[in-house]
Parts: C-alpha cells; sequence; structure tokens
C-alpha cells in the first residue's frame, strides 16, 4: 500500500463482547467516582468550611504586624509566638520562605485563621494531620480550627514558590 493509497473503508472493526464489557465497567466506574466526590463531602466530613476575602497584601501586612505586636507570648527561630485573640482570631502570613507567627492554641478552642500570602502563591499543609490550603496575595482566607490533639504541629508550603522552598516551614503548637 503506498501513502497515496486511500485506506479502507471501514479501518474499525466492530469491537468484541468482551471489550464492550470492560467499556462498560470503565464508564460505570467512572460515573460512580464522579458522583462519590459530592457525596463524600457531606458523608465523610471531608469539607474544610473556608470563607474568603479580597485584601491587598499591604493591608494585610500591617494588619498580621498590628497582630503579633499585641498577641506576642514569645519567639522562636526569630519567628514570634503568638496566642489568638480574646474573639479567638489569629493571623498567619505565608512570605519567602517562612509562615509566620507560630501559632499557640489551646485544645478544644475554635479559632478563625486569617491566611494570607504577602509574595507568592504558597501552599499551606499542616503536617501530619494533612489539611491543606491555597494561599494566595491579594486574598485572605479564614479557616476555622478547633484543634483535637495536643503537640506541635509542622506546616510546610506544599507550592512551589522559589528557590527556597525547601525549607519554608512555620508552626501550630497546641496545648492544654
Amino acid at each position: 500500500m503506498s501513502a497515496l493509497t486511500a485506506p479502507p473503508r471501514r479501518y474499525l472493526a466492530r469491537i468484541g463482547r468482551d471489550e464492550r464489557v470492560w467499556l462498560a465497567f470503565a464508564v460505570v466506574w467512572c460515573l460512580f467516582l464522579f458522583a462519590i466526590m459530592y457525596v463524600w463531602q457531606f458523608y465523610g466530613a471531608q469539607r474544610t468550611p473556608i470563607e474568603s476575602y479580597r485584601i491587598e497584601p499591604a493591608e494585610f501586612r500591617a494588619l498580621t504586624q498590628d497582630y503579633i505586636a499585641e498577641y506576642r507570648i514569645g519567639e522562636v527561630s526569630g519567628v514570634p509566638i503568638t496566642v489568638p485573640t480574646e474573639d479567638g482570631e489569629a493571623f498567619l502570613a505565608a512570605r519567602a520562605f517562612v509562615f509566620e507567627p507560630v501559632l499557640q492554641l489551646k485544645r478544644g478552642e475554635s479559632v478563625r485563621i486569617y491566611l494570607s500570602s504577602y509574595d507568592f502563591q504558597h501552599g499551606m499543609s499542616i503536617q501530619p494531620l494533612n489539611l491543606n490550603f491555597q494561599v494566595l496575595p491579594g486574598y485572605v482566607y479564614v479557616v476555622n480550627l478547633t484543634p483535637t490533639t495536643t503537640g506541635e504541629f509542622g506546616i510546610v508550603c506544599n507550592e512551589y514558590c522559589g528557590l527556597g522552598h525547601h525549607a519554608m516551614s512555620g508552626r501550630i503548637i497546641v496545648t492544654d
């Protein structure tokens, strides 16, 4: 057959019974997984309630620095440690290449964490709980959190943000 010859009139053969069964199984499985995504949010308690607002990075930086100045209780490795306000609010900022401040929370007490970035897109992953949030400059996210376990929890950036990304970390300390 040369390159100038037309292809055969019927170049797709009918699929066999076995192929039809597997194809039907794959389609049904895909539809099931698609539906279960929405069901699991409600019955699996896998939905994290988040509010978000538009804010200028400079304004968020000023709010965070005011919060740190008023609620600072110490320092670890040059990063301030803070406690939530009387209303149960805290600020957490992502910047190259650190999360600040270190938050000291009490077990069982709900806190609203205002989260944003000063500079780049970052990701925030609280380990070992595997809570993940996208952090964008120009937006503040309000994360409602009620710690149930005491200990020290690491925060890592899970969105590449530059050459120091591998060292970007923070902490949440939960006490009794």
